[in-house]
């Protein structure tokens, strides 16, 4: 799955900042550069601070409200600058109490998900949260405990299980599967249920 051409831009301007953090930093650095030359097409300012600060924050209150359509492609930037890190830190390791086969399967779909979605939903609003999102392990999980056992925390990406989105709103996103559509809802989801099961959360259509 090919990841837009800024997005790829975006990762390899994270890894290099953070390996750049490990030793003295020069403005001339490649990844100060890099980095740099998407910030300098950013429209709000605010953000462009955000990105060099290493946190993908929204634009205040005031930013947005000095445009409404400027503001509106400034949190599309950061959000999309948050799926790409989401992403980076998806890909290097598997998470706690997460099987490897599903962590591999989700670093596929996250991929192809952000090739087709990632401006859609960034502009839908939808958070890195809300995509990849897992429950916080317990201090003392029991044995039997999966990360993917309680579904309201849960992200939308780890629900696909090889399966591609084909529409998405700003509270939906309609699922192919081999008999029909899915339709998961990205408010309201119950607290536990197997993922991609006829769930109220999930319906037929």
């Amino acid at each position: 799955m090919t990841i837009p051409n800024y997005l790829a831009t975006f990762r390899r301007a994270v890894r290099d900042l953070e390996e750049a953090e490990k030793g003295p930093i020069r403005e001339t650095s490649s990844a100060v550069i890099s980095l740099n030359s998407l910030i300098s097409r950013l429209p709000d300012p605010e953000v462009a601070g955000a990105i060099l600060d290493g946190e993908a924050t929204r634009p205040t209150a005031a930013a947005r409200a000095r445009s409404g359509e400027k503001s509106e492609i400034s949190e599309k930037n950061a959000a999309s600058f948050a799926y790409v890190k989401a992403l980076d830190q998806l890909e290097r390791r598997c998470p706690d109490y997460v099987e490897p086969d599903r962590w591999q399967q989700c670093v596929d779909d996250a991929q192809r998900f952000l090739g087709d979605w990632a401006d859609k939903a960034a502009a839908l609003g939808w958070t890195a949260e809300e995509l990849f999102g897992l429950h916080t392990p317990p201090a003392k999980p029991h044995p039997s405990y999966s990360r993917l056992s309680r579904y309201d925390a849960t992200g939308l990406i780890w629900g696909l299980q090889g399966r591609r989105v084909i529409a998405l709103t700003e509270a939906t996103a309609a699922i192919q599967t081999p008999t029909g559509v899915l339709v998961y809802r990205r408010y309201h989801k119950p607290a536990l249920g197997p993922l991609g099961d006829s769930l109220d959360d999930f319906a037929c259509r």
